[in-house]
């Protein structure tokens, strides 16, 4: 009974630190679907002034890419300590930016909030206009729609 608990409880996964880059692979999802609770970008340094926009994308094993949202407002210029946050309200809806001299805070999803549900697949950037010149790590907070499924 303890494995099949662990399995179906909240997890969370963080990425490597990088770049974005458009189309780059952030997660990897295997073993079955997974239903998106919080997704937090968190810049470590600094952009410069060159343009670029954020949004996530669904790369499922079987079925077509899908973006999961809009782009952002630019993140030129942004300073470490910068998050971008998913707002599951619509497939369509921009991540909320919040600058590193707001604390970088962002409110999270309530509890009533829509989830955004994912296939076995990747989970990939889609950088608009440019790639930035500073780094950022991704963290992912998800709850398994099945015992096997798992982020890496």
């Amino acid at each position: 009974m303890l494995p099949f608990m662990w399995a179906s409880q909240d997890k969370a996964f963080k990425s490597a630190t990088a770049v974005m880059v458009n189309g780059a692979t952030v997660f990897t999802i295997t073993g079955g679907a997974i239903q998106i609770l919080e997704l937090l970008s968190v810049c470590v340094t600094a952009n410069d002034g060159t343009l670029s926009t954020m949004q996530w994308q669904s790369v499922p094993t079987v079925g077509t890419a899908t973006t999961i949202t809009g782009a952002t407002a630019s993140l030129a210029s942004a300073t470490a300590g910068t998050t971008v946050a998913l707002v599951p309200t619509a497939l369509s809806t921009a991540p909320a930016i919040s600058a590193a001299a707001a604390g970088g805070v962002q409110l999270g999803a309530p509890l009533t909030a829509s989830h955004i549900i994912i296939k076995e697949g990747t989970l990939k950037l889609v950088i608009g206009v440019g790639s930035t010149t500073g780094t950022w790590y991704h963290c992912l907070r998800y709850s398994p729609m099945t015992p096997d499924s798992l982020v890496n």
